[in-house]
């Protein structure tokens, strides 16, 4: 014999409780002759009972409250985690490591994105800051590295996969555009005006030669033994999504990330970040000090910074900050240093690990 067990639905049994508070309250005032009473203590008691009931009731409604932003904030999480999936701890013979911070604390979710990839044409990387952060930067977040993780496979030349990156959020702008004014029917030329997206991208040879293109984000630096500086001073091109792209989309020479080199790619939102004194976060300065601790790596930058960040802001940002950090260990390099780049090529180092191949 079977038994059919009815399932009750959450949001009846959320509705429970106050209906039964509710209730109680009615048949007291209707059933309990001490409600029927015009006495001074009889009415205390109807008072008392009715606050009761309305406490119950707020505090109810409270919970409820809290639990559907704590399953926003569950869904937002894991929505940025798949995102901002986790970087391989070695991609080609480059050690990576990554993090994130939100501005955001309530939400974990920000506008920052990054993205680390080895093909055909070298390893590429992406670095780039959404205006605005937040739950309403995920899908913006997400049209621009969708589009990266294809692009860069597919494009050889590096400005190709910088149009291909402007073409995908632009699409996406139209396309929120129209999702938010759908009675208008009509397709939006200039759908989010002031919406905009800061840049970088980065290739890295097998010889360890860079070369980058950049749309309104900070230079990366580079660390050499016991020196910190950009990889380049140039002016870079203006911001995606406010102007189009020029049509020459050369990528700058930015020397060569040598064995034993490790290269810091960071937002706005780092060297922005402000003491309760208003002074700026020295980047150049923390990084200096890294570069004395042994071992460097990766881990050990990234450690020294957030550490040196919450420090400097007394644990509250005002702006996302995300962190990229790429060391050379490769066994087998032969780079000659191009036009301008610093000093010679160094000999390559003994590093144990095997180096990885595409």
């Amino acid at each position: 014999m079977f038994r059919i067990k009815a399932r009750v639905p959450p949001k009846v049994l959320a509705m429970g409780l106050p209906v039964a508070r509710g209730a109680m309250a009615i048949t007291y005032k209707l059933a309990c002759p001490l409600a029927q009473e015009d006495g001074f203590g009889a009415r205390v008691v109807t008072s008392a009972v009715f606050f009761a009931v309305g406490t119950g009731l707020i505090l109810h409604v409270r919970q409820a409250l809290l639990r559907e932003l704590r399953q926003v904030r569950k869904v937002a999480g894991a929505a940025q985690n798949a995102l901002l999936r986790p970087l391989p701890a070695r991609i080609d013979g480059l050690n990576v490591a990554a993090a994130q911070l939100s501005a955001d604390r309530s939400a974990c979710v920000g506008g920052d994105l990054y993205e680390v990839v080895a093909t055909e044409h070298g390893v590429r990387a992406v670095m780039g800051d959404v205006r605005g952060h937040g739950i309403a930067a995920i899908g913006t977040v997400a049209a621009l590295l969708g589009s990266f993780r294809e692009a860069v496979h597919d494009e050889p030349d590096l400005g190709q996969v910088l149009r291909r990156l402007d073409r995908a959020l632009a699409r996406h702008l139209r396309e929120r555009a129209r999702d938010e004014h759908p009675a208008s029917g009509v397709e939006p030329d200039t759908p989010v005006a002031e919406e905009f997206v800061t840049v970088l991208l980065l290739e890295i040879g097998r010889d360890g030669e860079m070369k980058a293109l950049n749309c309104g984000h900070p230079w990366p630096y580079l660390l050499t033994e016991g020196d910190v500086e950009p990889v380049a001073r140039a002016d870079p091109l203006p911001p995606l999504g406010p102007f189009p792209l020029p049509p020459d989309l050369t990528p700058l020479p930015c020397g060569a990330l040598l064995p034993g080199d490790s290269l810091v790619l960071y937002t706005d939102g780092v060297e922005d970040a402000r003491d309760a004194r208003g002074r700026f976060f020295s980047l150049q300065a923390a990084l200096t000090g890294a570069v004395h601790d042994q071992p460097v790596t990766p881990q050990s930058i990234l450690r020294t910074l957030f550490t040196a960040l919450l420090r400097h802001t007394r644990g509250h940002p005002a702006d996302d900050i995300a962190l990229l950090v790429l060391r050379n260990d490769r066994t087998h390099v032969q780079c000659s240093a191009p036009s301008g780049a610093r000093g010679t090529a160094r000999p390559a180092t003994t590093n144990p690990q095997p180096t990885n191949h595409l």
